[in-house]
């Protein structure tokens, strides 16, 4: 059965409204929300006010940035907001990159898939009780010749579900070892097998279950009978993601979408955006490209793709309706939960 996602962040309307937006959500049957950071708001502290406002969805960070918080106090913020939560919290994790890490942070962005792993580690260590005496290749708890001491956590131990929202090869191969759940990014269904085929790899090699491990993916979602009316205006977010968000010798998103088969695509949009012919890149972005990353359409179009993300393997789509109002992004949301609801009740292997 395919579950339902959304984000929460102030937008436009503030955090009223985002607090309402989740209301209606909870009220419509989606599974979980989540909360981003970059280089604004953190993701963690949004949760914590909206625990005290929901009863059931659950609340994940989405992502919370590996790194630029030590691994004690990830464990820490964790067990706290899964004690406000009722045990709603999911801690979604993932590595962002060196611009963000060096130039917001001021953080070396160093040997990042052995950090994220070393992390997930001693979260997890901390959260179940123990007393957390780690020897890591980047992280040493306590730290030799010193005066600390090795301490286990004052709170409850807690079963806290980790996420990771992975890219690469290698970091998915550890996604498929270590989490309990992955965060797509620059994905689409048709092409799942260039980010589950490295998952499964990992998940076999740590003698675990690829399909006991959740996964999110999706994209806006838009109801129309004029598709190109949806899809012309999302080739610049697409251009932007490609050619603007990382460097030009360093672009996960880029590097994604080249692992699904627009390799040459994506270097020729990069290399537009990078010489400021930002109009002239979005052109480049096949209409197809856009179809096959969000859910756009007729109901029979969004009910399609619903069923192509669900066959892919994917557990839970990640919804962003679209709106110019709050109630047309309710309406939105309200008419694909309609039509996640039918796909779900629809017999076993039927296409």
């Amino acid at each position: 059965m395919v579950k339902v996602s959304i984000g929460f962040g102030a937008g436009r309307g503030g955090w009223r409204e985002a607090v309402s937006w989740v209301l209606e959500a909870e009220r419509l049957g989606v599974d979980s929300v989540w909360s981003a950071e970059a280089w604004g708001f953190d993701a963690v502290t949004p949760l914590a006010y909206l625990a005290g406002q929901t009863q059931t969805v659950k609340l994940g960070t989405g992502i919370m940035q590996a790194g630029t918080r030590t691994p004690a106090a990830v464990a820490m913020t964790a067990m706290t907001m899964e004690s406000l939560s009722g045990g709603r919290f999911i801690l979604g994790l993932g590595n962002s990159g060196p611009q963000v890490v060096e130039g917001w942070h001021g953080i070396d962005f160093d040997r990042p898939v052995q950090r994220l792993r070393e992390i997930v580690e001693i979260v997890r260590m901390a959260a179940s009780g123990e007393r957390v005496n780690y020897a890591g290749k980047i992280y040493t708890l306590p730290r030799p010749g010193g005066e600390g001491r090795a301490l286990k956590s004052s709170a409850p131990p807690a079963q806290i579900p980790i996420y990771l929202a992975t890219l690469g090869p290698r970091s998915l191969e550890m996604t498929g070892e270590i989490a309990d759940g992955w965060i797509a990014s620059s994905f689409m269904p048709d092409h799942a097998e260039a980010f589950f085929e490295p998952m499964r790899r990992g998940a076999e090699r740590a003698g675990r279950s690829f399909e006991a491990i959740a996964k999110h993916g999706g994209g806006i979602v838009a109801f129309s009978d004029d598709l190109d009316r949806l899809v012309q205006p999302r080739k610049p977010g697409f251009a932007f993601e490609i050619g603007a968000m990382g460097s030009k010798d360093h672009n996960f998103y880029k590097e994604a979408y080249a692992r699904q088969g627009y390799a040459e695509l994506v270097e020729r949009v990069q290399a537009l955006w990078l010489d400021r012919q930002r109009d002239e890149a979005a052109a480049l972005i096949p209409d197809d490209f856009v179809i096959k990353a969000n859910l756009l359409g007729t109901d029979d179009m969004v009910r399609d793709r619903i069923r192509v993300y669900r066959d892919a393997g994917v557990t839970t789509i990640s919804a962003g309706p679209a709106g110019e109002t709050f109630a047309e992004r309710v309406e939105t949301l309200g008419r694909f939960m309609a039509l996640v609801a039918e796909v779900n009740a629809e017999p076993a292997g039927r296409a």
